[in-house]
């Protein structure tokens, strides 16, 4: 009888264990708690809708003010989002014990995050840069010595940190250490991708960066307003929140913000004008056709009903509704795939940096896929093909020594004077 106690009492003790070890690993879902999975049956949705809105409020008020400043400095923000995103994502296959024997192995992450910045930046902004110290020969001539040899800076920068890796390695924490580096890998091919399109775009004229950016906050913001009033209809199971609701009805709203969207921002000439160097001032250029208004006369019953008889539109507007349908249909899917990488780490958010909404790389998730297709749309699309003026320029400025460029000057106007005295 005494035995039959005695064994009775470890059986327990070793439930309770199991019991403990089952509630760590899988937990209450807390939207369940609050009464269901959507946002409209949850019971704490308007303190959450109200610290969102919050900081949904700062964000874009910060994020207008740098897009008033300009270029250079909206190029800043997204740098400053780079390396937020790197730290968020640095930190997800972060192990303390195993950390503690390495030494400086995080300084590693952030040798390669900074070299391969170098490379994207420098291969970027060398004709800007060349561009804005044109005029001081001394300034001229290191920074073009400086962008003759950035690859092979970038490159000898990256086999340093190579070699650091190596010589790193320690027995028993090769696992952890190889899988640190293929993630750092990855991370630094995630977070440059998208930031060197973003980049591209932003001196292709801020339009081409403001409008696509503009448009996924729309949608995020009105998806999370027709789910939290009338989301009944789950969407998509990585995301139990989403709903078709949601879904639809932030796509239309997308969609007609992009029309109208277009024609207020492509009426700034500031806005639409690339920019050629790293100045900060405030930019003229001829607008060209895509931002020349088109006027149409209005059908005589719609003048009846109102005052107008005809309305002009961009013909940029026209490409602004390809923008939107993509911002709404095929950019979700950015977030969805972020949903399930969170769930695949067990993870709520990347961080908590911004309140109501997570980290950082959790607001950025969607605007990584609509960078891209922004550019590649431009280039494919809006870019007129062949060499233009600005073009031959470009390679003018950046492959040619300051006394070439004067001889090929004295050249060229030798052969149009020759020209005009012919005529």
């Amino acid at each position: 009888m005494q035995k039959e106690n005695n064994t009775a009492v470890p059986s327990a003790a070793t439930a309770r264990i199991r019991h403990r070890k089952r509630s760590s690993e899988v937990g209450p879902e807390p939207s369940k708690a609050n009464g269901g999975n959507l946002l409209v049956d949850d019971r704490n949705k308007y303190k959450s809708m109200w610290i969102r809105t919050n900081s949904t409020v700062w964000m874009i008020g910060g994020f207008a003010l740098i897009v008033y400043l300009g270029h250079l400095y909206i190029t800043a923000m997204v740098v400053v989002i780079q390396i937020f995103m790197a730290k968020e994502l640095f930190n997800l296959l972060r192990k303390a014990h195993e950390d503690r024997h390495l030494p400086g192995f995080r300084l590693l992450n952030w040798h390669f995050f900074f070299t391969v910045m170098l490379f994207v930046y420098g291969r970027l902004l060398s004709q800007p840069l060349v561009n804005t110290v044109t005029s001081n020969k001394f300034l001229d001539q290191f920074v073009s010595s400086l962008v003759k040899y950035q690859m092979a800076i970038s490159y000898f920068s990256y086999i340093a940190g190579f070699m650091w890796f190596i010589l790193t390695l320690k027995k028993k924490m090769y696992k952890y250490q190889f899988g640190q580096y293929a993630w750092t890998h990855m991370i630094l091919i995630v977070v440059f991708t998208q930031s060197s399109f973003t980049v591209a775009n932003i001196f292709e004229g801020i339009f081409w960066f403001l409008l696509p950016a503009s448009l996924i906050v729309i949608n995020d913001i009105f998806a999370y307003i027709f789910g939290f009033f009338f989301g009944r209809t789950p969407l998509i199971k990585l995301s139990p929140k989403k709903t078709w609701e949601g879904f639809i009805g932030a796509s239309v709203t997308t969609i007609i913000s992009a029309f109208v969207l277009a024609n207020i921002l492509g009426r700034f000439q500031w806005l639409t004008c690339p920019r050629k160097d790293l100045s900060t001032g405030w930019l003229q250029c001829d607008p060209g056709p895509l931002f020349k208004p088109e006027h149409y006369t209005l059908p005589g019953w719609i003048s009846q009903w109102f005052a107008w008889k005809e309305i002009s539109i961009l013909p940029v507007q026209w490409h602004a509704l390809c923008f939107g349908l993509f911002a709404s249909i095929i950019a979700p899917f950015g977030g969805f795939f972020a949903s399930g990488f969170k769930r695949a780490f067990k993870i709520k958010d990347f961080g908590d940096s911004i309140p109501g909404h997570g980290g950082i790389t959790d607001r950025m998730d969607c605007q990584m896929v609509m960078a891209v297709f922004a550019y590649i749309y431009h280039q494919s699309f809006v870019v007129r093909e062949g060499i233009s003026v600005e073009m031959v320029l470009d390679q003018i400025l950046k492959n040619l020594t300051f006394e070439e460029q004067q001889t090929l000057f004295m050249k060229l106007r030798q052969i149009l004077q020759e020209r005009l005295g012919h005529s």
